[in-house]
């Protein structure tokens, strides 16, 4: 995502949009159970970290003693932290830039100049901006796919937002009237690649223009709408009178992929492009609470819109959806645009002719990414999301069709996708957690709801963030991305950071227990993040009960041990603010970093862990204060990390964010991102090039760096291998 210290106040993610009142954790009813009491109902102890006054609720949880995991020796010496403007990796390793900013997908294209000048309508054939999430598809010698391909493939990546200034020949005045080439060129920046790449003769990855699968998704694509929103009044538009076809795809941060091979890119930030006049009288109570919820008030212009919608025609007018036309459903304006739009949208990367389609029965949010959980033969298939904004919620989806490993395609994803249950997650003081189903006529969410009348399913989809405010789910510290362990299926989640503003002290909880103050920011709350993960009842993706731990504490390393340094890291794995999940087939977590509260010490980096298991650690009592108040919560921690399963293996260059990481299946080449490099400039003019933050890419070393003059910093998708042609990591 874009570092959240460098856009306008007011970006959905930046301000706080739940006022729920719902409650933290020491509010929620819990029983109390002793001992004796918990073992008479079946429940089986482990350890004496997790004995002690607390005892877990009464719902017959199975809390098995975590078994051993094979374990994985980290194989690459530390690397230091760094604020130099370039990609350092460990001894033995090598970083090359594949796909950056501008660079052409197909013949015929001109090759990036660096200045600004392309057009808008080339971009739809060249890499987008801000690469993000991403996720490597093995190709075959006859174009079929193949998951055992290490030398040919489908690279997806997303294409999350873009730096305005670094994109044009000139400033853009925003406050005028936009050309319509400027806007299509940054609508086409946006959106999404599918790029094959392949192994030259030299065993060096690169991208294979002449492909028939190079294709970029965009804002302008053409997409389908699919399940309980399809169809719906919620979706109406002057484009599409029966709600059923959308326009494109925006702010594509996250990602995920299906067992069924199919690409799943996630809209995070989507609200911060419309702009809404006052027309609230017109909009009614729940109308008015539905926008609000996502961050359009009356009279609000989102910080993303740039005046996209002073350019004529509808493609563009759309991203105003002010209540102007005469109808009663809404089909002579654009007033539902905003409703078709924070979905998980899935594409077929095998078939370029392919019509993406939105999936609405996984919920509309700040999506932050959407992660299978193994798939099981005969058994329903499950998704895990979060919703990225602070004080906002965790989120699992549960496939009605049981899994046929034949299913295969978009077809698939309308079996697997289009029906199921949507759940949000409660995380309870002991320990445990319970998922609530944000299902119509279930949990308070019936038509005689005060605020949002939810009607029917596809008024509990679009207002997701209403129904878990409903049900009762837990309030997060800016849920991000989320991964599943593929040996034990055990799932972890970063939660970035909060602010004492937006969570007062008074409101620490078990799952989110910190709250402290930094002399370097100077900024208060859980400034650091940290990444929290859970085991589901019986190993069971489906159950409705699981339990908790918190895996990790983002510190400085000299940090107080008993309030903030909870992990115990030292100056070979301390980070802030993880925001980047993914594990290796081989279980290794790849953690990335999205921050500015260490920024004075270290640019963004990626780290590599060797997690143990939900339950390794103990109960840790954590007394926390700020500005004169103090709380104490008790929450559960995991094992300290060591440099033996914790350590440092990559720091980016100046004011950049590590995003997106994925390996080809002998894990001997990794994909990693760069984006937004130089970000941190704030009110470049580009008559003033020496003042950018960053040249990188042409920075690659100090050398490099002192010779880059004018350059602009483009985003990049980078490959790493190892020197002995080994594999990464170990």
């Amino acid at each position: 995502m874009v570092n959240r210290h460098s856009v306008p106040p007011g970006i959905p993610g930046e301000e706080t949009v739940n006022t729920s009142s719902n409650p933290t954790l020491e509010h929620v009813l819990q029983r109390r159970l002793t001992r004796r009491q918990a073992l008479r109902a079946g429940v089986q102890w482990t350890g004496a970290g997790w004995l002690g006054s607390l005892g877990i609720t009464g719902c017959a949880f199975s809390v098995e003693k975590p078994g051993p995991i094979a374990p994985v020796t980290l194989g690459f010496n530390t690397v230091s932290k760094s604020l130099t403007d370039s990609v350092a990796v460990p001894a033995g390793y090598s970083a090359r830039v594949l796909y950056a900013l501008g660079d052409p997908m197909a013949d015929g294209i001109p090759d990036w100049t660096g200045t600004g000048v392309e057009s808008g309508d080339s971009f739809t054939r060249r890499a987008g901006d801000h690469h993000d999430g991403m996720h490597y598809f093995g190709l075959n010698a006859k174009d079929r796919s193949d998951p055992e391909s290490s030398g040919r493939g489908l690279l997806c990546i997303n294409h999350e937002q873009i730096t305005q200034v670094f994109l044009h020949a000139a400033v853009p005045d925003n406050t005028r009237p936009r050309t319509k080439d400027e806007v299509c060129k940054e609508m086409n920046a946006h959106g999404v690649s599918v790029v094959e790449i392949c192994k030259n003769a030299q065993g060096r990855f690169e991208v294979v223009r002449t492909s028939v699968f190079n294709r970029r998704i965009t804002p302008l694509t053409p997409m389908e709408l699919r399940g309980p929103v399809r169809g719906s009044e919620y979706a109406i538009t002057r484009f599409s009178p029966d709600a059923s076809r959308v326009r494109g795809t925006l702010n594509n941060c996250a990602h995920g992929h299906t067992p069924w091979g199919t690409y799943l890119t996630c809209e995070e930030n989507w609200a911060g492009y419309f702009k809404r006049g006052n027309d609230a009288a017109m909009r009614g109570s729940a109308g008015n609470t539905l926008l609000a919820r996502y961050g359009l008030k009356p009279g609000t212009t989102g910080p993303a819109h740039r005046n996209w919608a002073s350019v004529q025609g509808d493609d563009f007018e759309r991203f105003n959806i002010s209540l102007s036309g005469a109808s009663g459903d809404g089909s002579d304006d654009f007033r539902n645009e905003l409703n078709t739009f924070g979905y998980v949208v899935e594409i077929d990367p095998f078939n370029p002719a392919s019509v993406p389609r939105k999936r609405t029965a996984l919920g509309r949010m700040a999506h932050e990414g959407c992660w299978p959980a193994r798939a099981v033969p005969g058994k329903p298939v499950v998704f895990y999301m979060g919703d990225d904004g602070r004080n906002e919620y965790l989120y699992k989806f549960v496939s009605s069709a049981p899994y046929d490993p034949a299913d295969t395609g978009l077809d698939a994803g309308d079996k697997y996708l289009d029906r199921g249950t949507l759940y949000a997650a409660r995380f309870h003081a002991d320990g445990t957690g319970t998922w609530l189903a944000l299902t119509h006529n279930a949990n308070g969410l019936n038509r005689d709801h005060a605020a949002f009348p939810f009607t029917s399913q596809a008024a509990v989809l679009v207002a997701t963030r209403l129904a878990a405010d409903v049900a009762g789910a837990t309030k997060m510290d800016r849920p991000e991305w989320a991964a599943v362990h593929p040996l034990t299926g055990e799932v972890y989640i970063s939660l970035t950071h909060n602010h004492a503003t937006h969570r007062p002290i008074d409101q620490l909880d078990a799952a989110n227990p910190r709250a402290y103050e930094d002399a370097h920011t100077p900024r208060s709350g859980n400034l650091n993040g940290h990444i929290i993960r859970w085991r589901e009842d019986h190993d069971d993706p489906t159950a409705t009960a699981f339990r908790w731990d918190i895996y990790l504490f983002g510190a400085r390393s000299d940090a107080d041990l008993a309030t903030v340094n909870l992990s115990g890291l030292n100056s070979d794995n301390d980070f802030s603010s993880p925001d980047g999940l993914w594990f290796d087939p081989r279980g290794l977590l790849w953690i990335q970093t999205d921050d500015s509260a260490y920024s004075d010490a270290t640019n963004c980096m990626m780290l590599v862990g060797n997690p143990g298991r939900v339950g390794d650690g103990g109960r840790r009592r954590v007394s926390s204060a700020v500005s004169g108040a103090s709380k104490t919560v008790t929450t559960y921690v995991g094992e300290n990390a060591t440099v033996a399963n914790l350590r440092r293996f990559l720091v980016g260059p100046r004011g950049c964010e590590i995003t997106g990481a994925c390996m080809t299946p002998d894990a001997r080449t990794l994909f990693v991102n760069i984006q937004h490099p130089g970000q941190d400039t704030a009110g470049v003019l580009l008559t003033q090039p020496t003042t950018y933050a960053s040249h990188w890419p042409l920075s690659t070393d100090a050398t490099a760096e002192a010779s880059a003059g004018t350059a602009r910093p483009r985003s990049a998708t980078v490959v790493i291998t190892k020197d002995d042609g080994g594999e990464i990591g170990v």
